[in-house]
C-alpha cells in the first residue's frame, strides 16, 4: 500500500489507500476485512488517550539456535516495529477499564512464541489482579514452530491462567480475526465468555488444505469462515470492523 491506490483483493476495484487506512483497512466497497497491525487495533477500540503499555521490553531469544529465525525476528521487527507479534497494556474502551492484548500479524504471522505467551499471561494475570475486564483480539497463524517445545509450553500457561481468571469473575471477551489458526485457537482464543468474529475470518486449528489432504474428503463451502462458525456454535456474534468498539462498550456494560 505505498501508492495512491490498491486492487481489492476481494473485488477488484481500485481503492484510494488514504480511504482505506481511514476506515481501518476495510474496503468502501466490498467491506472486506484487510488484517489491522496491532497499533491501529488499539487505537480502533480504545478510547482516545487511554492505552497504557505493558511489558513492551520482552524481547525473544533464540532458545533452539534454529537456522535462520534470528534474522526472521530481526525484519519482523523492522517491519512492525513491535519486539514481538503481541502489544498489551490497559485502556478504556466507552469508559470501561480493560486488560487488552492484540496480536500483529505482520510479526511471523502473529505466531505464539514464548514473548507472546508470556505477555498474553501478564495480561490475563492484570485483569485478574486489578479486577478488569479482560479482551485479547487474535490474528495468528499459531505456534511459533522456531521455538519448538517453548512455543507449545505457551498453550498450556495462557490457559491455566486464564482459567484462574474466569474463576474470578470479570468477563473474558475474545475477538477472532482473520487468520486465527493452531496454539492460539486451541487456547486462549476460543476460551472465553463471548467470542466474536470479524466478517469472513479463517479460524480453526489446521489449514483447510492440510485437512483435505489428510482426510482425502471435500471441505463445505466457506469451511473455517466467522460466518461457519457462527453457525456451527464456536462463535457468538460476527461484527463489522468499524461497529466493534460500540459492539465492546454494550458487552462490556451489560456483563459489568
Amino acid at each position: 500500500m505505498d501508492g495512491v491506490f490498491t486492487k481489492c483483493d476481494s473485488c477488484n476495484q481500485p481503492i484510494y489507500e488514504k480511504d482505506l487506512r481511514a476506515r481501518f483497512n476495510v474496503c468502501p466497497n466490498c467491506e472486506h476485512h484487510y488484517p489491522l497491525p496491532a497499533t491501529d487495533r488499539i487505537r480502533l477500540l480504545s478510547d482516545s488517550g487511554t492505552f497504557r503499555e505493558r511489558d513492551y521490553g520482552l524481547v525473544t531469544d533464540d532458545p533452539l539456535k534454529f537456522e535462520g529465525y534470528g534474522e526472521r525476528l530481526a525484519k519482523a521487527k523492522k517491519k512492525s516495529g513491535l519486539n514481538d507479534a503481541v502489544m498489551s497494556g490497559t485502556c478504556e474502551v466507552g469508559g470501561h477499564h480493560i486488560a487488552l492484548a492484540a496480536l500483529d500479524f505482520r510479526f511471523i504471522g502473529g505466531s505464539m512464541g514464548s514473548v507472546v505467551g508470556e505477555k498474553v499471561a501478564r495480561t490475563i494475570e492484570l485483569g485478574l489482579s486489578e479486577e478488569l475486564p479482560l479482551v485479547i483480539v487474535s490474528a495468528s497463524g499459531g505456534a511459533r514452530m522456531f521455538e519448538g517445545i517453548y512455543s507449545l509450553m505457551q498453550m498450556a500457561k495462557t490457559s491455566v491462567v486464564l482459567s484462574r481468571f474466569m474463576d474470578g469473575g470479570k468477563p473474558y471477551i475474545s475477538v477472532l480475526t482473520d487468520p486465527t489458526f493452531g496454539g492460539v485457537t486451541a487456547s486462549f482464543a476460543t476460551s472465553a465468555d463471548i467470542i466474536i468474529a470479524e466478517p469472513g475470518a479463517r479460524i480453526g486449528f489446521a489449514g483447510a488444505r492440510v485437512i483435505e489432504q489428510t482426510t482425502k474428503e471435500s471441505l463445505p463451502e466457506g469451511f473455517q469462515t466467522s460466518e461457519f462458525q457462527k453457525e456451527h456454535g464456536m462463535v457468538d456474534r460476527i461484527v463489522h470492523r468499524l461497529a466493534l468498539k460500540g459492539d465492546l462498550e454494550r458487552v462490556l456494560g451489560f456483563l459489568s
